[in-house]
C-alpha cells in the first residue's frame, strides 16, 4: 500500500513538473515581459525627468535598452532575512551620484516568487540608502563650515539648530522599509546600521563628492502593479524633502490570473519572467529581444522558438563577420559548454551607453568600451574587436584571443580565464603572469588595458591585484615596494576595490574571484618581489 502511495505521489510530482514546463515556454516568458514593460513605461512617464535604471540582470528585460540611462547591481541575497548586508564591493555609488544630479531616479526589477517586490527592493536598497545617508550626515557634521553648509546659509534656511553648542543638521538618517517588513526584522537591521556606516567610511568611498551632489537625503519609494496612483494628483518630485529612489517592481503578484488570452493566442503569464535568463532565453538578450519584440510577439507561441533561433543565429553570424567572439549557442541549458555560457552572458551584460558621472573618465571607444583608472595608466574594459589606438599594451583575460595588432610578447598577453563558478583556481593560477606582465610594461611608462568578455568581473579582479601589488596607497606606481612592506588585509583590499568601482561603475566582481585575489595577495609576494621570470 505504501509503495502504491509512493508511486502515486511520484506520478503527481512528474505531472506537476510537466505542466510547469509547458507553461514556462519561451513565448510565455517573452509575452509576460512585453506586457509588464507597458506598466514600466507608464510609470516612468509620471516623472519623465528622472532617469530609468535597470537592476541587473532581470530588470534589463523590462524596457527597451535605449530607455535605460544606466544599470545597477543590488542583490536580493543581501536583503534575505538574517543575512542582511551592506556590501562594499557593490556600492553602486553612481546611482546616488545620478540621483543627486537629476533629483532622483527609477530602478526596475522583478521577482518570480509571488511577492510584490524582490528582496533587493524590500531591504537591500533601503539599507543602502540609509547607510549612505548616515555617512553623508556624519561628513556634513564634521565639515559644517563648508560652502554648502556655512553658518549663514543654515541659520537663514532653518536647516539646523544650535543646542548645547552642537549643530544638528536636518538630514534624515532613519531606516525606511516597506510596511510588509516586520518591526522585529526592522529592529534587527537597525542594530547593524552603525557598523555598516563605519565599514563604508573605512572603505575609502568618496563621501565628500556624494555630499556635494545630494541636496536632500535619499529615500526609497515602492511602486508595483497593485499601487494606486491618482494621475491628476501626481506630485512634483522636486517638492519632496528627499531625493526619491523609486523602486518599480515590473511583475504582477499572485492576484493575477496566470492564463491570459490575446486577440489571437492563449498564453500563460510568468511573474518575473526575465530572471535566470540562461534557463529559458535560448541565447536571446534584452537588446536582441527589443530589436525584434513586435515580430516575436506577433508570430505567436508555435513559431516563436524558431524565430528566436533565427534571430540569435543571424546576430552570431553578424558578430563573427566583424571579428567578434561569437560561438554557437546550445539551447539546452544543462549541457552548455563553457564558451556557450560566455555567449549567453556576454551581450546581456554589456554596459549601456551611459553618461559619465565621473569627470576623470576618458570617453570610451565604440569598439572597445573601457574605463581609465585615473592617472595610473590602467584601463578596464571589454575585449576589443579591432586594434585599439588608445593603449600601448593589452592583457586579454577572455577565453578567445582577439584580432588586434598587439602580437609581440611585450605588448599583448592572452591569459584565458573563467570565473570561480567554473574553475575555483583559474584566476589564482594566472595572477602571477598577469602581474608580471603589468609590471614589465608599467615600469616603462606604458598604458595597459585589462579586458575580458564583459569587463565586469575577471578584468576588475585582475586590475585589483595589479593596483594592490604594484601601486602604493596614493595610486603611484612603485613596482611593488609598498606591497612588499604592507600586510594586505581584507579592509585594504576593499579600499582598492572601492577605488576601482569609482571608475568602473559597472563592476560586478564575484565573491569567488575576490577570494582568489586575496589569496594571491597574501601568498604571491615572492612573485612580485622577484620580478618577471
Amino acid at each position: 500500500m505504501e509503495e502504491d502511495d509512493g508511486t502515486k505521489q511520484l506520478s503527481i510530482y512528474r505531472a506537476a513538473r510537466t505542466i510547469k514546463r509547458r507553461q514556462n515556454t519561451l513565448y510565455n516568458a517573452l509575452k509576460s515581459i512585453y506586457d509588464d514593460s507597458i506598466f514600466v513605461g507608464e510609470i516612468s512617464q509620471l516623472w519623465p525627468d528622472l532617469p530609468l535604471l535597470a537592476n541587473l540582470r532581470c530588470g534589463l528585460w523590462y524596457s527597451p535598452t535605449t530607455n535605460f540611462h544606466s544599470t545597477c547591481y543590488f542583490k536580493s541575497t543581501d536583503g534575505h532575512t538574517n543575512n542582511w548586508s551592506f556590501n562594499t564591493s557593490r556600492l553602486n555609488l553612481h546611482v546616488a551620484q545620478l540621483a543627486g544630479q537629476k533629483g532622483g531616479c527609477f530602478i526596475v526589477d522583478a521577482t518570480r516568487k509571488g511577492k510584490r517586490f524582490p528582496d533587493s527592493m524590500s531591504k537591500t536598497i533601503p539599507i543602502w540608502t540609509c547607510v549612505l545617508n548616515r555617512a553623508i550626515y556624519r561628513h556634513l557634521k564634521k565639515d559644517h563650515q563648508s560652502d554648502l553648509f556655512n553658518d549663514e546659509e543654515l541659520s537663514t534656511s532653518g536647516e539646523h539648530s544650535e543646542e548645547n553648542g552642537q549643530t544638528n543638521f536636518d538630514w534624515d538618517c532613519s531606516l525606511h522599509l516597506p510596511l510588509w517588513v516586520s518591526e522585529t526584522e526592522k529592529a534587527s537591521i537597525e542594530d547593524r546600521l552603525d557598523e555598516w556606516t563605519q565599514q563604508l567610511e573605512a572603505s575609502g568611498a568618496d563621501i565628500a563628492s556624494l555630499a556635494s551632489l545630494l541636496k536632500k537625503p535619499l529615500r526609497p519609494l515602492w511602486i508595483s502593479q497593485k499601487t494606486v496612483i491618482w494621475l491628476n494628483e501626481v506630485p512634483d518630485h522636486e517638492s519632496w524633502d528627499f531625493t526619491p529612489i523609486i523602486l518599480v517592481s515590473a511583475s504582477a503578484s499572485n492576484g493575477v490570473v496566470p492564463h491570459r488570452t490575446s486577440s489571437e493566442f492563449s498564453w500563460n503569464y510568468i511573474a518575473g519572467a526575465g530572471d535566470d535568463e540562461e534557463s529559458w532565453a535560448r541565447g536571446l538578450t534584452p537588446t536582441l529581444f527589443w530589436n525584434h519584440a513586435y515580430d516575436i510577439i506577433d508570430v505567436g507561441p508555435v513559431l516563436c522558438n524558431q524565430m528566436v533561433a533565427d534571430i540569435v543565429e543571424k546576430d552570431r553570424v553578424y558578430r563573427a563577420r566583424r571579428g567578434q567572439i561569437a560561438p554557437q549557442v546550445s539551447v539546452k541549458a544543462p549541457n552548455l559548454v563553457e564558451n556557450s555560457v560566455h555567449c549567453l552572458l556576454g551581450d546581456s551584460l554589456l554596459p549601456l551607453d551611459i553618461s559619465n558621472t565621473n569627470m576623470d573618465l576618458n570617453p570610451c571607444d565604440e569598439d572597445c568600451p573601457m574605463s581609465w583608472m585615473g592617472s595610473t595608466g590602467l584601463a578596464v574594459g571589454i575585449s576589443p574587436t579591432t586594434a585599439v589606438s588608445k593603449v600601448d599594451c593589452i592583457l586579454n583575460c577572455d577565453q578567445e584571443s582577439i584580432p588586434v595588432s598587439h602580437r609581440n610578447a611585450k605588448a599583448y598577453m592572452h591569459l584565458p580565464m573563467v570565473t570561480s563558478k567554473f574553475d575555483r583556481f583559474s584566476l589564482l593560477n594566472n595572477l602571477p603572469s598577469a602581474v608580471n606582465f603589468a609590471k614589465l610594461n608599467l615600469s616603462e611608462g606604458k598604458t595597459l588595458l585589462i579586458c575580458c568578455h564583459n569587463g565586469e568581473d575577471i578584468s576588475v579582479c585582475i586590475c585589483l591585484a595589479i593596483l594592490t601589488s604594484l601601486f602604493d596607497d596614493r595610486g603611484t606606481f612603485d613596482g611593488g615596494s609598498f606591497f612588499s612592506e604592507t600586510c594586505i588585509t581584507k579592509l585594504e583590499m576593499r579600499r582598492r576595490l572601492v577605488t576601482i568601482c569609482k571608475y568602473v561603475v559597472n563592476a560586478r566582481p564575484s565573491r569567488g574571484n575576490l577570494k582568489q585575489v586575496f589569496g594571491f595577495l597574501n601568498g604571491g609576494r615572492a612573485v612580485v618581489e622577484n620580478g618577471p621570470a
